[in-house]
């Protein structure tokens, strides 16, 4: 048994809750809610950064960030499922890591605007960050990645990656990157229809604007 320590809305656990779903790990994938916002506690003992996805292994190790844990939920899988084992590997990682890069940028521009008043908001960072998520969804939109459909029936790690950063962007930005984005926004609704475990793992504030 594999436990899965992650945090009902963070969008990098949810990247490993899909990939186990559609992996069909869920007899060996154990979902452990962490405190992401405690000081202390279990989760720093077992991950020094404190940050999730955290996967415990039977054997003692501890796997992190959400790209190992794709990485390694894959191999239990068999391998080459999630995660190209052959020419196009690299692309879909690049994929994989501009998708989570929309996600970093827009936790990094929320930190600033949730954490200080207004009039101390760093608006030079914000817009900075900001540039970087609008720029990464010009990229997606411009250039769609397939569907899990016209694929092979399984989502693959950008696609995941994908699917979970608009999810955030829905959540925590107000689902602004729809207006200007015509064609990503056809690509997350076809994921949504094609891949049950993205809305299984909505969070509960998500369930309530749903």
């Amino acid at each position: 048994m594999v436990i899965l320590r992650t945090s009902p809305t963070s969008p990098y656990g949810r990247k490993a809750r899909i990939a186990a779903a559609v992996l069909e790990l869920q007899e060996q994938v154990k979902v452990d809610w962490a405190d992401t916002r405690a000081s202390e506690g279990s989760l720093y003992e077992q991950n020094p950064l404190a940050k999730v996805p955290t996967l415990l292994l039977e054997n003692g190790d501890v796997v992190y960030d959400s790209r190992v844990a794709l990485e390694l939920l894959d191999t239990l899988a068999g391998g080459g499922k999630i995660i190209p084992p052959d020419g196009t590997r690299i692309s879909v990682l690049t994929k994989q890591a501009m998708a989570d890069g929309i996600t970093d940028a827009a936790i990094q521009a929320q930190i600033e605007t949730r954490n200080h008043p207004e009039e101390h908001w760093n608006r030079t960072w914000i817009d900075r960050q900001q540039g970087k998520v609008d720029r990464t969804l010009k990229a997606f939109n411009d250039h769609p990645l397939p569907t899990p459909t016209e694929t092979n029936g399984i989502p693959d790690c950008a696609q995941i990656a994908l699917a979970c950063s608009l999810g955030y962007l829905d959540l925590r930005a107000n689902g602004e990157w729809r207006q200007n984005n015509p064609k990503l926004v056809r690509w997350h609704d076809a994921f949504v229809a094609q891949v049950p475990a993205y809305n299984e793992t909505q969070t509960p504030e998500m369930l309530e604007r749903s």
